[in-house]
């Protein structure tokens, strides 16, 4: 049975993929056991930090799940899920900092946010073509074109991925800063803080290098079948 080599590189984004999202659910996990020394709730800490940086019109809901936090700039709302709204540990105020920092780069309009805001309806409308389109290029010989155009389309999903990094290091950045000068969290506390938003970066890292990594495969895929 033939092997296609190719499929190492999927492996890899898998492997990468899953071992982050390991990574993060462990980190979270030991410091959500962590409560902070000031005894401050998420939501109080997003609304201190909403309101220190002047923003009003952004409301904060809780919403199930757990760790399905995020700020939705189109409805201004900032959604915190069961394990991080009402919690006090130091987990939980770090990840509701981080979605902060997300609502003070939407009033900002801070560049890299705005760009993945325009991606967004092109990734959507790549992501039901792209694949589609290069399978039946391969199909019925059409190098030239169908394939091109599905590896075209799906370079917007990787452009995606690499456009969410400096805005979720940008937000973890901010959400740390914050709490430090606000003393909010102690200075002894900030570096388990970092733990976590790094051990969520991963995550971010994991899915750029996997999209990268599949889109490197079809290239491969498109040249063998072309030679």
């Amino acid at each position: 049975m033939y092997f296609d080599w190719t499929y190492i590189l999927v492996l890899i984004g898998a492997a990468l993929s899953l071992w982050a999202s390991a990574g993060v659910r462990s980190t979270y996990s030991k410091y959500s056991k962590v409560s902070a020394l000031h005894g401050i709730t998420a939501v109080e800490a997003a609304e201190r930090i909403l309101h220190g940086a002047g923003i009003y019109d952004v409301r904060i809901e809780h919403v199930a799940g757990s760790l399905t936090d995020h700020y939705d700039s189109s409805a201004k709302v900032l959604r915190l899920s069961d394990s991080v709204y009402q919690s006090s540990s130091i987990a939980a105020i770090g990840v509701a900092a981080h979605e902060c920092g997300h609502a003070i780069q939407d009033s900002e309009e801070y560049m890299p946010l705005r760009l993945r805001h325009v991606l967004v309806p092109i990734v959507n409308f790549g992501n039901h073509l792209s694949m589609p389109l290069f399978i039946l290029g391969l199909i019925f010989g059409m190098y030239t074109t169908l394939v091109p155009i599905g590896i075209f389309l799906f370079s917007f999903a990787v452009l995606f991925q690499f456009v969410t990094l400096p805005v979720e290091f940008n937000a973890s950045s901010r959400a740390v800063a914050i709490l430090g000068d606000s003393g909010m969290i102690s200075a002894e506390e900030l570096p388990k803080v970092k733990k976590v938003l790094r051990a969520a970066a991963y995550t971010y890292l994991a899915a750029a290098a996997a999209s990268a990594l599949q889109l490197l495969r079809l290239l491969l895929i498109a040249r063998r079948r072309r030679d």
